[in-house]
């Protein structure tokens, strides 16, 4: 039998796997419920959904609790992601940057502090319960004072959570000495923002990630030995957004990705700037070109009754809508997050529920990042990709006409794409790609080659 490689995402509700060949070619997709909760263990959906697997192809399926790592690769959303506490020197600034990297690196930033931190400050910090904490402050050679004293706070504090150092260069040794005299796990990382206008996220975006594998996945309580955080490569936004960085190569045109899910809607960009965008420098922050951004309170099933409340702050429930009826759905499915509407009444209100969030994902994501700042350059996006439960079970058709609303969406205050072919990523094909790609780049672009003529 020809060597295949299974690749699986353990979400909060669904464990979802795909079954590759070495040619990049699609072989059988599989979920189940994943199976976490106490007395769990995840490896059990793992291991069933490898099962399923297994008996809807004739392919040898790798075994996840056998000792070839390569050969099953797994990211991770279940027991909440990776939440991320970002410290900083001066809001609009450092602070603002590494919110930034952490978008990127598949988090979710829950709390952002800017300044040197009081006691109200640390108490606020633990308070949001970060699994890392992304120190920054500074350009290379600049103000240090700030980026010491809050690795100070830290070192000292009852934050139990990891940090990653990623401020000024010349003064990180000793930030790393603060930590390591009260015994605190850290990591460094090169400088966010080493020159004003400037961001590097690369750097701390896969520092981030190899603290997330080394002491946040086995620290979640998710199974109880050892082989899920070795199966485990990245967060589960992580991995998408390699995913699509991946197709953005392939395609040699900018993508974007609206992912909309049951608790968040995710927007993905990878872009190569042009004409003016590609010397903007008047920013102190210069614009991410591959960029997430995480809307929490838009989904389908946990954050319905948000999607409401932001699009009527938004003015898009118009005399069309069907308001009492769509917020009365949004209760429903927030109360059975399980709920699958089972009538034409039913899917169009959750058809129409996922055009509201992921036309406002959009907005957001599109819109300037603050007052004076141009819009992110979206204009010339070639390939616009859905992705999420609502639009992979939808038909054709209906997952045509929520994507078609955000490109159509000409009032938000953004700039959406003007030529972009639309289609869906059915198959977890950006997610597969993702995780090949820093083993097997040329099995990661075989993979999205279906996704660049939908």
């Amino acid at each position: 039998m020809p060597a295949t490689t299974l690749l699986v995402d353990v979400g909060s509700t669904f464990t979802k796997a795909a079954l590759i060949d070495d040619e990049g070619s699609l072989l059988a997709r599989a979920s189940v419920p994943t199976t976490v909760g106490p007395g769990r263990d995840v490896l059990h959906g793992i291991t069933q959904v490898a099962g399923d697997l297994g008996s809807g192809t004739r392919a040898e399926v790798p075994d996840p609790l056998g000792g070839d790592r390569d050969r099953v690769l797994v990211c991770s959303s279940a027991g909440g992601g990776l939440r991320l506490a970002v410290v900083g020197y001066e809001r609009q600034v450092t602070a603002e940057a590494g919110h930034r990297v952490g978008l990127s690196a598949g988090a979710k930033v829950v709390h952002v502090a800017s300044g040197p931190m009081g006691v109200a400050d640390v108490a606020s910090l633990r308070a949001a319960r970060p699994d890392v904490v992304l120190l920054v402050g500074g350009t290379d050679g600049g103000n240090s004072e700030v980026f010491l004293h809050n690795a100070r706070r830290l070192a000292r504090s009852r934050v139990g959570a990891p940090v990653v150092v990623a401020g000024n260069a010349r003064a990180q040794d000793e930030a790393a000495a603060l930590l390591e005299s009260t015994g605190r796990r850290f990591l460094l990382a090169p400088n966010v923002l080493p020159r004003i206008g400037v961001v590097e996220p690369l750097g701390a975006r896969t520092a981030i990630r190899e603290v997330f594998l080394e002491h946040v996945i086995g620290g979640k309580g998710l199974s109880r030995g050892p082989r899920f955080a070795q199966l485990v490569r990245a967060a589960t936004p992580d991995a998408v957004l390699g995913g699509v960085e991946v197709l953005a190569a392939v395609a040699g045109q900018d993508v974007m990705v609206v992912d909309v899910g049951g608790a968040t809607t995710d927007v993905y960009s990878v872009l190569e700037p042009q004409g003016e965008d590609a010397g903007l420098r008047k920013q102190v922050v210069a614009p991410l070109w591959h960029a997430r951004t995480v809307e929490g309170d838009l989904g389908m099933r946990w954050g319905a009754p948000g999607v409401v409340e932001a699009a009527r702050a938004e003015g898009l429930l118009g005399e069309d809508t069907p308001t009492q009826q769509l917020t009365a759905w949004a209760d429903r499915v927030l109360a059975d997050h399980a709920h699958v509407p089972t009538n034409g009444t039913g899917r169009e209100l959750d058809l129409r529920l996922a055009a509201l969030a992921a036309t406002i994902a959009a907005r957001r994501h599109g819109r300037p990042g603050g007052p004076g700042e141009p819009p992110r350059p979206l204009a010339d996006v070639g390939l616009l990709l859905g992705s999420g439960g609502v639009l992979r079970h939808a038909s054709a058709q209906d997952a045509r006409q929520v994507l078609d609303q955000v490109v159509a969406d000409h009032g938000g205050g953004w700039r959406p794409p003007a030529q972009a072919k639309v289609g869906v990523d059915a198959a977890y094909l950006l997610l597969a790609a993702g995780l090949l790609a820093p083993l097997r780049p040329d099995l990661a672009a075989a993979v999205v080659a279906p996704l660049i003529a939908p």
